[in-house]
């Protein structure tokens, strides 16, 4: 099978396409032929060897859209331990939802196509776990996603809207990702949190932050008496919150790691089958940014990191080479 092996830690150039043998599954988990495979940002931090640095060499993709060869069901997979960025994966089973077919047609939903289904497993999953099971959002609430033109933040966006925000506020880089934040359904579209007690004097009830550093103080200060801040990771140095600051306006930070979702018993299903409905209805459409052959990884890992990118990147793994 034609992979993504990397065989040291380090930068895009590690990333090199090769010829390599199918993995065999053991007990409870099954063999993808993969169709689509998901980047996402945690792929350059695994490349890097700073998370999950795995065995070298290895195949990183923590997330397919495939169909598994035992059943030929459609399925996505979230891949813990990577592997995604090949022709053929092996799942656990515990961490695979089929997808929507004839079933979730005849209850007037539509059927999703690969693409849709790729671009929600992972980023999907992990903004509907921020907002409703770390965030407990209730409807009439006043959200703000940080990075709202990402991969997660465009999907939350849209969730915080479709699970009855009353106010939705998204940060964004540059004036185009604001716009096409604006376009998401976002009230406000600004660039940093420190703008949001200007647009929103009151505050907002729940701040979904994924960039960490410097900026948690003010997405902290933008925040209403019992707001809570939802950690899902960091793009730069680790926050470190004091807690005297939080009890002056009784506020909260709890923070959402995907493998606790995904060892919960049930709970990575139904966080799945939610997002899949939303989708399936149309209340959630994803953005897909690009869509490269396994010989153009480096490139999006590359186009990730300088934030070129407004929503998915995917891989095709049949994709003819660039």
């Amino acid at each position: 099978m034609r992979a993504v092996v990397m065989r040291r830690f380090g930068g895009p150039e590690v990333l090199e396409t090769a010829e390599l043998p199918e993995p065999v599954a053991g007990p409870g988990e099954s063999v993808v032929d993969v169709v689509l495979a998901g980047v996402n940002y945690g792929d350059l931090e695994v490349r890097a060897g700073i998370y999950r640095p795995p065995r070298l060499p290895a195949v990183p993709g923590a997330e397919v859209v495939g169909v598994r060869r035992r059943d030929g069901r459609r399925v996505a997979a979230l891949l813990r331990d990577g592997g995604g960025y090949a022709e053929v994966a092996v799942a656990r089973d515990a961490y695979t939802v089929e997808l929507p077919g004839a079933a979730g047609v005849a209850e007037g939903r539509k059927e999703l196509d690969d693409l849709t289904a790729a671009a929600l497993v992972e980023q999907g999953c992990t903004a509907y776990a921020a907002l409703v099971t770390a965030g407990r959002l209730r409807p009439g609430e006043r959200v703000a996603v940080a990075s709202a033109a990402g991969g997660v933040g465009h999907l939350a966006v849209q969730l915080a809207r479709a699970l009855g925000a009353s106010v939705v506020a998204g940060t964004a880089s540059s004036a185009p990702k604001r716009e096409f934040v604006r376009r998401l359904g976002a009230d406000h579209a600004v660039a940093g949190p420190e703008e949001l007690p200007g647009l929103l004097p009151d505050g907002v009830d729940l701040y979904l932050d994924s960039l960490g550093g410097p900026r948690v103080e003010a997405a902290l200060a933008a925040l209403a008496p019992f707001g809570r801040l939802v950690s899902i990771g960091h793009r730069e140095e680790p926050a470190v919150v004091a807690v005297d600051a939080l009890t002056r306006r009784s506020l909260g930070v709890v923070t959402l790691w995907m493998q606790q979702v995904l060892d919960t018993p049930g709970l990575f299903a139904e966080v799945a089958g939610k997002v899949l409905a939303l989708a399936g209805e149309g209340r959630l459409v994803p953005h897909v940014d690009r869509v490269v052959p396994l010989d153009g990884v480096a490139r999006a890992h590359e186009a990730v990191a300088a934030r070129e990118t407004a929503g998915k990147v995917l891989v095709d793994v049949r994709a003819a080479g660039c």
